[in-house]
């Protein structure tokens, strides 16, 4: 399959961590930032363990660091808040315009559809496409499915041809309006098998058969 890959989004893959959103918010509520040694005694980690999360954070642009002022001679404690991006109150404006939307399009008879069918588009847009003439197996079909759901932040894996989703990037949303958000996200998935070539489609979309779990069966479209 070729290597080409549109945009990733190193956003959702760094908050799909829930230790990582917990460091997030304990640094949303620390405006002068916190080091190392105090994050990990508030979330019970060792301190390497939660430096590597940081740096994951950093390196998405959420988190930042800085020396903190040093009233001694010695190295300065390394003190991390949140980037000014991260930290805007405006990057909630976009889940209430989602939510907007979302309500908007429940009401209508076409919504779903529309919803579905967007999701579609966006799945084909997605994926990274075969070579020409090249044949993708059910296998590869999967992997790369589950490739398209990990940059987007669904945190998935594969058993056989069903995909396990354990986070939803819009749970909240999705608990209020599934008619919509699950319709785009199963179209996310169609889109992408289709535009694949692969002969596997969504035959059942089970959502929150766990309160952290979606279930996305696939099978052959020439199964019954």
């Amino acid at each position: 399959m070729a290597s080409a890959a549109h945009g990733g989004t190193g956003l959702h893959r760094a908050l799909a961590d829930e230790r990582r959103r917990r460091l997030v918010e304990e640094l949303r509520g620390a405006r002068d930032g916190l080091d190392v040694q105090e994050l990990a005694r508030r979330l019970e980690l060792h301190q390497n363990t939660a430096r590597w999360h940081l740096g994951v954070l950093a390196d998405a642009g959420i988190v930042e660091s800085r020396p903190a002022p040093r009233s001694a001679p010695g190295r300065p404690r390394i003190l991390y808040s949140l980037s000014p991006s991260a930290a805007a109150p405006g990057r909630d404006d976009y889940r209430l315009l989602a939510t907007i939307l979302a309500g908007a399009a429940s009401e209508q008879d076409s919504g779903r559809k529309g919803a579905e069918s967007a999701g579609r588009a966006w799945g084909r847009y997605l994926v990274r496409r075969p070579q020409p003439l090249a044949r993708v197996s059910d296998q590869e079909a999967v992997e790369e499915v589950v490739r398209v759901l990990e940059e987007e932040g669904f945190v998935p894996d594969a058993h056989g041809t069903d995909v396990h989703m354990h986070r939803c990037p819009f749970h909240d949303l999705a608990e209020q309006h599934p008619e919509v958000v699950c319709a785009v996200h199963r179209g996310l998935i169609s889109g992408a098998l289709e535009e694949l070539g692969s002969g596997l489609e969504v035959r059942e979309l089970d959502v929150f058969v766990e309160p952290d779990l979606c279930v996305a069966r696939l099978a052959s479209r020439s199964a019954g």
